[in-house]
């Protein structure tokens, strides 16, 4: 079983990968993304040749891996992210949530289609620990021609579950042009 340092290390080793490409914070053109599918554009964004969404950066998560159907996120909750009670916003696990359900989604997404997320419900079942390393998975669990539903998890390297939640996703072609 790894640990929470194997998962910093290979955070880290992700993270040199995607800047040694170039990586930086942004939205890739429709230009740079049109021929890509969600599993591709995924795949050149750990490799640093697209840009990360810079919502990452704002609240200190990024992708660590990624495979059709399912990516894994690591994060870990800042001080700043703290609600007036002291404990972790629930914005951040409904953040990180949507984010690997959503991300789930897209893997599965042919080049020229694309995907919103229509509804999503998070389940917050333990707190998490300001400067503590998680990881949000999202698995896609029905892929259809015009929905697709996921689930997501917020575990640490013990294997406790923080947070659960699901979404559906409207499925759609991307407009010419």
């Amino acid at each position: 079983m790894a640990t929470t340092q194997d998962w910093i290390a290979e955070a880290e080793a992700v993270k040199a990968q995607m800047l040694a490409g170039g990586a930086t914070a942004g939205v890739a053109t429709r230009e740079q993304v049109a021929h890509l599918s969600g599993l591709e554009i995924f795949k050149e964004i750990l490799l640093g040749k697209l840009p990360y969404a810079s919502v990452g950066r704002t609240l200190d998560y990024s992708p660590v891996t990624v495979d059709l159907g399912e990516i894994v996120f690591q994060g870990s909750p800042q001080a700043n992210f703290l609600n007036p009670m002291g404990t972790v916003h629930g914005g951040w696990y409904g953040t990180l949530l949507d984010s690997a359900m959503g991300c789930a989604v897209h893997t599965i997404v042919p080049a020229g289609r694309g995907f919103t997320t229509a509804e999503y419900s998070v389940n917050i079942v333990r707190g998490a620990k300001v400067g503590g390393v998680y990881r949000t998975i999202g698995k896609v669990v029905h892929a259809g021609r015009q929905m697709a539903t996921a689930e997501g998890r917020i575990v640490d390297a013990d294997g406790k579950i923080y947070a659960h939640g699901t979404t559906t996703c409207f499925l759609f072609d991307m407009p010419k042009g």
